[in-house]
């Protein structure tokens, strides 16, 4: 299948690879069963333990009165107990047929969970924003702070599925994501030109070294990393900005206008200022939200706010096709195309034009538009994942959503990963979305 897209220049590139599901020790720790793969049990209802099928047994799924999917088997042998009821949210997410590995019960990490801050004291307003202007408080249907940002609640999902509108399938890789914030808008050209000029030509702001993380976890030590707990058998974690990637931003008009049809970066501002910002790199893009008071979000965390959590939708807004008349998502170069085709800025919008295509808690353009970076690099997923992020072993950086160029299928569906860039590498098909503290 083809698992990643962009152009360069003006030669399209492609690359295909196959989804890779590896075998799977789950440790979750607070006495916990670790699920194996192996028959499957039979769901349970409304939050309620699954019959375990012949292994020993998985936990069920939870919802909030729902209909719980589970109990889900172990490895094959001997009859196996019953797996026990899911909690939270998304407290397992939904199952599927024999073979499946069973998603964590993710109750033991969602009941610990804090209050969020900003609902007991107030949201702090970014340094984008803190300036009114176009670009920064007029931001979708209701002109609101283009930093508006929203919570995803803790729960548990799977990190590979498929979804062709009837439902998720192939469920693989759980994962556990704690409480966060994610930005309900793209970063708009209004917000970058803030950083750009606090980043002054490369006098000015750059991050501090080891800032970024996502200091609400693990004790300030942020993410784990998939890849070191596996490899090395012991948990490393989140890095942090490396102060040697600040000769990595190159910040100017030319490099901001790195695709003279499509960028939307303008030397001063413009009509421009509420529009998707792109051409940014990976490390332009990851300096912003440290600036800005966030960090880009993990791979993990991204695809749980596009999928719908526990729900695993095949869009971010459901299993509704999305159309061509940009109600959903700004995709194929539709927008403003009246059938011409990709011809320059008609085809992005301005962020948050695409209302009905929110995701369950409210995000806009986690589908089309831009493309946005995430945290990890690009690496087979690592097992277990409670918090957890690739920061070694793979090439490229992961993006997520696909763009205005983008068809619907496979680039827009929540479960499509891509890997084509590096991190040194800007398109205007790629943008920025931040995420914050809970």
């Amino acid at each position: 299948m083809i698992s990643s897209v962009a152009t360069r220049g003006s030669r399209v590139v492609l690359r295909c690879a196959a989804l890779l599901c590896v075998p799977l020790v789950w440790t979750v720790g607070c006495g916990s069963p670790a699920p194996t793969r192996g028959q499957a049990g039979q769901s349970g209802t409304n939050g309620s333990a699954g019959v375990a099928g012949g292994g020993t047994g998985g936990q069920s799924g939870g919802s909030t009165g729902g209909t719980a999917s589970g109990g889900h088997a172990g490895s094959s042998g001997g009859g196996g107990s019953a797996g026990s009821a899911g909690s939270s949210d998304a407290g397992s997410a939904q199952g599927g047929g024999a073979g499946q590995v069973t998603a964590p019960d993710a109750g033991a990490v969602c009941s610990s969970e804090p209050a969020p801050s900003c609902a007991q004291n107030g949201c702090p307003v970014p340094p984008s924003c803190a300036s009114g202007g176009s670009g920064r408080t007029d931001c979708g249907a209701n002109k609101e702070s283009c930093c508006t940002t929203l919570e995803v609640p803790c729960g548990a999902y799977y990190r590979t599925y498929s979804n062709d509108g009837t439902g998720p399938m192939g469920q693989d890789d759980p994962a556990v994501v704690s409480n966060f914030r994610l930005d309900k808008y793209l970063v708009t050209v209004g917000r970058f030109r803030q950083f750009v000029q606090a980043w002054n030509g490369g006098s000015g702001y750059t991050p501090p070294s080891g800032s970024g993380k996502h200091t609400h976890l693990n004790g300030g030590k942020g993410l784990v990393n998939a890849a070191g707990s596996v490899d090395a058998g012991a948990p490393s974690y989140e890095p942090g900005w490396v102060t040697s990637n600040n000769s990595n931003l190159m910040l100017t008009n030319q490099n901001l206008a790195c695709d003279p049809t499509y960028a939307t970066w303008t030397k001063t501002a413009g009509s421009n200022e509420d529009f998707p910002i792109n051409c940014v790199n990976w490390y332009e893009a990851y300096a912003f939200c440290i600036w800005d008071g966030g960090f880009l979000p993990s791979e993990a965390e991204f695809e749980y706010a596009s999928a719908g959590g526990s729900q695993q939708r095949e869009y971010p807004w459901g299993e509704d096709d999305p159309g061509t008349s940009s109600a959903y998502a700004i995709f194929g170069c539709d927008h403003g195309a009246d059938g011409g085709g990709c011809t320059g800025l008609v085809n992005l919008a301005p962020v948050g034009t695409t209302k009905m295509g929110a995701g369950r808690w409210g995000h806009l353009d986690l589908a089309g538009e831009t493309s946005e970076w995430n945290l990890d690099v690009y690496a087979s997923f690592g097992d277990p994942c409670i918090d957890c992020a690739a920061f070694q072993g793979g090439s490229g950086r992961v993006n997520r959503g696909g763009s205005f160029r983008s068809s619907a299928s496979p680039y827009l569906q929540s479960f499509f990963r891509g890997d084509l860039l590096y991190a040194t590498d800007r398109t205007s098909s790629f943008g920025i979305r931040c995420a914050r503290t809970p």
